[in-house]
């Protein structure tokens, strides 16, 4: 019982606040439970416990998701997470981290500083390159929240459809690479069922309060604490690949 205080403590965190922004539980919850767990368990039990807290919080607010801007970036997610699978034992990752880091936190600083803009009308194409990092980056590190809204911004003003179609996002990305590591024999870790026993029921109470918590905020508040969750989100992804061994 003890062992999983902390564990408890940091998933409810986690989730209150994907929970208020649609995005960041595995921000808090990866690098928390890393001191407690293998990282390679970390990753898995996040992205097993992000799918139901994800699929709820969606279906809360399933009036609001964007299914268009969903089903374009579908297909390159999917081509994205079997290319990170490969990646995971050919190249090191702390370039390309420091990299999304430092774009995402841009993004967050742009956000804070301007009013909501109109979207961008990108070419096709360009979903699919933004599908195929979302998928990579879920795949080699757990944590594609900050990339999708990143995207999402530039696309959908509305922070409700943003919030909601974040959400939806992160179904689609964790379910594709999900599938991608069963296949290739990744989910058989003998911990990993009793832990998201343990642990499923406070990330759904976290959703709910965090969904509570959002419908008292202002759009104005939301787009703000949202924004700042990039900006330190980005700064966060930007120290664990420079300091990580």
């Amino acid at each position: 019982m003890q062992e999983m205080l902390f564990p408890a403590a940091t998933v409810f965190l986690g989730y209150t606040v994907l929970g208020i922004t649609g995005f960041g539980s595995a921000l808090i919850i990866v690098p928390l439970l890393a001191w407690h767990w293998p990282l390679a368990e970390v990753v898995t039990l996040t992205l097993l416990l992000d799918l139901p807290a994800s699929l709820l919080l969606g279906g809360m607010n399933r009036q609001y998701i964007h299914w268009q801007e969903l089903k374009h970036l579908l297909p390159g997610v999917v081509v994205g997470a079997l290319l990170g699978l490969w990646l995971t034992q050919q190249l090191s990752s702390r370039w390309p981290l420091v990299a999304l880091g430092m774009y995402v936190a841009g993004v967050g600083i742009r956000t804070l500083r301007t009013a909501p803009s109109q979207p961008s009308s990108l070419p096709r194409p360009w979903s699919l390159i933004a599908g195929g990092a979302i998928g990579l980056v879920e795949m080699l590190f757990g944590t594609a929240g900050p990339l999708i809204v990143a995207w999402l911004t530039r696309r959908l003003p509305d922070v409700l459809v943003l919030r909601a179609s974040t959400s939806a996002a992160i179904t689609v990305s964790t379910c594709a690479v999900l599938l991608t590591m069963a296949a290739a024999g990744r989910l058989s870790q003998p911990e990993l069922g009793w832990r998201w026993l343990s642990l499923i029921s406070l990330a759904i109470a976290g959703v709910l309060a965090g969904q509570r918590l959002a419908s008292r905020a202002s759009f104005k508040g939301l787009r703000k604490a949202i924004s700042l969750l990039l900006v330190i989100s980005g700064l966060a992804l930007v120290r664990h690949a420079l300091t990580a061994h």
